[in-house]
Formats: structure tokens, sequence, C-alpha cells
């Protein structure tokens, strides 16, 4: 039985967390001599003289509205990047403790693994991109402290099978990660909606991809409210800053405009995905749940090549493994899609 205590770094339980001039004063006041901010306003524009919600309660709350959550089941981060890092932080021991994930997959769950000392274990994905549950359990260690899965997985685009999902969260007794970085552009519901059934279940979305705020920096992680206050006791105090937080409420309420992105999105996804298997270079398109596609090539590093001489980035995954010889295209304009199927076209 899962017990969040038990794979929790001894000196993160033991630690308190830095109390911020924002956390020891709540209510209302005219004067504010507590922050050693600058009284005289900002260079920067109004409201930027004074330090941010440290615990983002008017950004969580309504992000709670909108996911069919409560506002203690939600973190926020600098990026999913930050949530990913204090997840290590928060339950391996450096040079003691292992992660795995399924390659091929988002690089930073490895990044971050060498950056806190963590043994990185990797289970291949299948040949079709899914995971292959009896490997991976026999694959974990009294050590292994949380397992990655993305879905839809960065970069082949599908979505990883829920029965999977749940029979690992049945048996392992550590964290089970679901990023979901990409689920507003599949048609599958959130693992958010099935928190209460697991208390080791976190899962990671972004306002970087559907929400198209990369700029901004602004992850989220879901989870039991144990889970959440841990992340909250380690992260840094002013880890959102003033602007990101007004600028994600003005988004959210903007639900419309969002979904009529995301239904043109994936209408170009769909005319790509029908386009490019008729290209002679093109060898296989694989199925996408995602922003994104992975198409199989002839002579990857010569399209690749190619399509930057004519000013078109793509991202080149043909060194990954169980990528061989793919290319990665992110979903563009219908003005830009039709300039990359000529351009490769013309190779």
């Amino acid at each position: 039985m899962f017990k969040l205590n038990d794979i929790i770094r001894p000196n993160v339980l033991k630690m308190k967390p830095y109390s911020s001039a924002r956390d020891e004063f709540k209510g209302a006041a005219s004067v504010f001599l507590d922050a050693n901010e600058n009284n005289l306003g900002s260079l920067a524009g109004e409201n930027y003289n004074r330090y941010p919600d440290p615990h983002q309660r008017k950004l969580k709350e309504r992000i709670a509205e909108i996911k069919g959550v409560q506002p203690e089941q939600i973190f926020l981060g600098n990026g999913s990047d930050e949530a990913i890092d204090l997840l290590f932080r928060m339950v391996c021991r450096p040079g003691q403790d292992s992660m795995l994930h399924l390659p091929p997959t988002y690089g930073m769950y490895e990044v971050s693994a060498h950056l806190n000392d963590v043994t990185l274990e990797a289970v291949q994905l299948t040949p079709d991109y899914q995971m292959p549950v009896e490997e991976v359990l026999l694959q974990v260690k009294p050590t292994t402290k949380i397992i990655f899965v993305c879905s839809p997985n960065n970069p082949t685009g599908n979505l990883i099978e829920p029965d999977s999902i749940e029979d690992l969260l049945r048996s392992f007794n550590g964290l089970v990660v679901v990023d979901e970085a990409y689920i507003d552009f599949a048609q599958a519901p959130s693992w958010t909606t099935r928190l209460q059934e697991f208390p080791n279940l976190v899962v990671l979305q972004t306002f970087s991809k559907a929400w198209g705020m990369a700029g901004l920096r602004l992850g989220l992680a879901f989870a039991s409210p144990e889970i959440i206050a841990v992340l909250d006791k380690i992260k840094p105090p002013y880890n959102i800053n003033e602007a990101t937080q007004e600028l994600a409420l003005q988004a959210l309420e903007r639900q419309e405009a969002l979904q009529d992105m995301v239904e043109e999105i994936v209408q170009e996804r769909e005319l790509l995905m029908q386009a490019l298997p008729t290209l002679a270079t093109v060898e296989k398109v694989y199925p996408s749940d995602a922003n994104f596609i992975l198409v199989k090539v002839k002579d990857a590093d010569g399209l690749y090549k190619s399509l930057l001489n004519k000013g078109i980035v793509v991202r080149n995954r043909s060194s990954v493994p169980g990528c061989s010889g793919c290319l990665r295209v992110t979903v563009g304009t219908l003005e830009e899609n039709q300039e990359l199927l000529k351009a490769i076209a013309a190779f």
C-alpha cells in the first residue's frame, strides 16, 4: 500500500519551509513595511514593486473551477520543469534512489535525474510506442521512487493506453507521474479526473501548448493535497511572478478562444497526416494525439538540413532510440504547413 511518508526524503520531512513576509501577514493593511520592497513604485509598471502571492490563491481557485479539482490539489511551477525537479527533490535521495522512464520520451526527466544524482532506469516503449507494464514492474527496485509516463508522449505523439497506466498505479508504491502537456489536443479524459482513486498519482499539465503561453513559463501539477503540501513546502517562495499570474487569470476567461484554437490545430494536424504519406521521401506517419507529428523519412539528416536552408525548422529526432530516421513536426498555420509540404516534396 502506498504511504507518502515512506518515500519522502527524511530531511524533507523534517525541514521547515521558508516563511516569507507574505506568509507571516494575512489580512488588509494600508502601509506595507515588512518585505523590503520599493515603496516608491516600479519602473516596470503598476503593481510590480510588490511581491506576488506566494501561493497563487486567485489563480488556483480559477483553475480548480475549470479543471474540476480542489485548489489544494494544484501546484503551480515555473514551467512543468520546476515541478519535475521538485518531485525528484521530494522523494529521491541523491546517490541512493532511482527513477524510471519510458524512452523515447521527454528529455527533462533524464536531465533532472542526472542533476539530482538519481539513478536512471529505462524501459523502452513497444514498437507501437505503448508501455510494457509487466517489463516496467520487473525493472522496479526498492530504490525506485518515481516513474514518468508521458501521455500523449513526446516525441511520438500518441496516448499511452489508460489500462496500462492504471495497472502501474495499482502495482507501484512510488509516485506515478503522468505528463499531460499535450492532453488538450487528445480525445481522452485527463487523469486529473481520477486523483481521488490513486494517492500516488501526479498529473502534469502546462499553459505552454494549447493555451499559447510558452513565453510565460507556467506549469501545473495535480495530486493529493498531501503531495501538493510537500511541493509547496520545498518550492522557492515567489516562484510565479505577478505578471504571469495576472495574464494567466485573463487567459482563463477565454475558454471559447482556447477551444477554437485547439480545433484549428487538430484540423490542420489531420490535413498534414493525410498529405505527408503522399510524399515520396516519407516512409511512415505515426498517429498523433498532440500538436505535432512524428514522421519517418528516407533521409532524416538530409531533409532536416534541406528544410533549414529554406528557413523551416523542425526537430530531428533520428538519434533518439526508437525514432531512427524520424523528424518531429509541429503543426503550424495553414500557410506554414503548406510551405512545409512544398519543401518536403521538392527534396
